[in-house]
């Protein structure tokens, strides 16, 4: 079987179809739609391969337009925004079946020294993620054997997620919680070298768990879902280098959830706490 991480690199590795044309392969899952973090990470690789590859990705901003269909090919159109000295600007649309479902548009900036540097430290100290059993280790032992499809997804999952916090499962151990969730994460096996498969790979890693925070004060995180939730919008911040294949810290948490939407934000930070990517998202939740 290929290693769930191999996968993921193919699964950013797009074809050319034209200049500024790309196609990404869309898995047939069991899931109504495509995840989003799939289709976040394949449109900033066909933003990256349009560049000279010598700036890093600085941000992105992104719009969830319509869910996509698993098992269908999804095209990203590039348009060129802007080569200046220091940034580049692109922009993608990605299209399925005729039909716009993601717009995307990413920044590079050459890298350079700056008069100075700040960051607050990690908002709270959490056990190492070597010390944690992994989301699906909880799980079993909770259930015990897993649900075939649940089996299935384990098998393909490319991350090995831990929660700093335990899984809550009932309504009564949820009722207090706090809007906050904690995870390490890492790629189930190396992804190379090329700086953008990282950078593309995080962002795929980036919309998994985010918008548990959301979800922390009225239901458990696993188990029967009493609300559908959907991605609306995305954006990343990108502050050092990193690698996705070696242990980072997903701190997130939830300010407000309101109208039918929940905003949730979240910081990654290495082993020795240093910032390396902030992220924001809000989406869309109504009751089943």
């Amino acid at each position: 079987m290929t290693n769930p991480a191999d996968r993921l690199v193919d699964l950013l590795d797009l074809e050319q179809i034209q200049v500024d044309i790309f196609r990404g392969r869309s898995p047939q899952e069991s899931l109504q739609r495509v995840f989003g973090g799939q289709v976040a990470g394949q449109a900033l690789v066909a933003a990256g391969r349009t560049t000279d590859g010598d700036r890093p990705v600085h941000s992105l901003h992104a719009y969830f337009l319509r869910p996509g269909r698993p098992g269908v090919p999804i095209v990203y159109q590039v348009e060129r925004i802007r080569d200046g000295r220091s940034f580049t600007t692109r922009r993608v649309t990605a299209v399925q079946q005729g039909r716009t479902i993601f717009v995307l548009t990413a920044s590079f900036h050459r890298p350079e020294e700056g008069p100075f540097e700040h960051q607050l430290p990690p908002a709270r100290k959490v056990p190492d993620p070597e010390s944690l059993p992994t989301v699906m280790e909880e799980v079993r032992a909770h259930l015990g054997a897993l649900p075939e499809q649940l089996e299935r997804m384990a098998r393909r999952q490319p991350f090995d997620i831990r929660y700093a916090d335990r899984l809550r499962w009932s309504a009564e151990e949820v009722k207090g919680a706090e809007p906050r969730s904690a995870v390490w994460m890492r790629a189930v096996g190396p992804l190379g070298d090329d700086p953008l498969v990282h950078t593309c790979a995080l962002t795929y890693a980036s919309d998994m768990t985010l918008l548990d925070a959301v979800r922390l004060p009225v239901e458990p995180l696993w188990g029967r879902r009493n609300f559908d939730m959907a991605s609306l919008d995305h954006a990343m911040w990108f502050h050092r280098p990193f690698r996705a294949d070696e242990w980072f810290l997903y701190d997130q948490e939830s300010p407000i959830a309101t109208g039918g939407r929940g905003l949730a934000r979240g910081r990654i930070y290495d082993v020795e706490g240093r910032l390396l990517v902030s992220v924001v998202q809000e989406g869309l939740f109504r009751a089943l």
